[in-house]
């Protein structure tokens, strides 16, 4: 017998409970990145960002794939850059947050 949804539901919001994988979804909604690419980007530790990364592949948000020395990572379903593009209109509604540009359309 499986998990209940809601217990899931639950799981799957504390995935999304840190700033980093807030920010990691964002660039990966927007392209697939190399690991050099999101350190750049998010100003983070290396051993941060793999620690980030290792939260989100295991809870299948992104995948990654290796091609020669150097990983990419990408989002596992396209849905995720929609939740992040429906919990910015909701808070940029809500509460007074600084609207950064919503992720482009693929």
């Amino acid at each position: 017998m499986g998990v209940p949804l809601y217990e899931a539901k639950a799981e799957f919001f504390k995935t999304l409970g840190h700033p980093a994988r807030i920010r990691i979804l964002e660039l990966l909604a927007e392209r697939d990145h190399a690991v050099h690419e999101l350190l750049e980007a998010i100003e983070i530790e290396p051993s941060n960002l793999s620690h980030q990364l290792a939260v989100l592949r295991r809870t299948s948000l992104v995948v990654s794939r290796r091609h020669g020395g150097e990983v990419t990572y990408s989002l596992s379903a396209p849905e995720v850059r929609d939740l992040l593009l429906a919990a910015r209109s909701i808070l940029v509604g809500l509460v007074h947050v600084d609207p950064e540009p919503a992720p482009s359309s693929r």
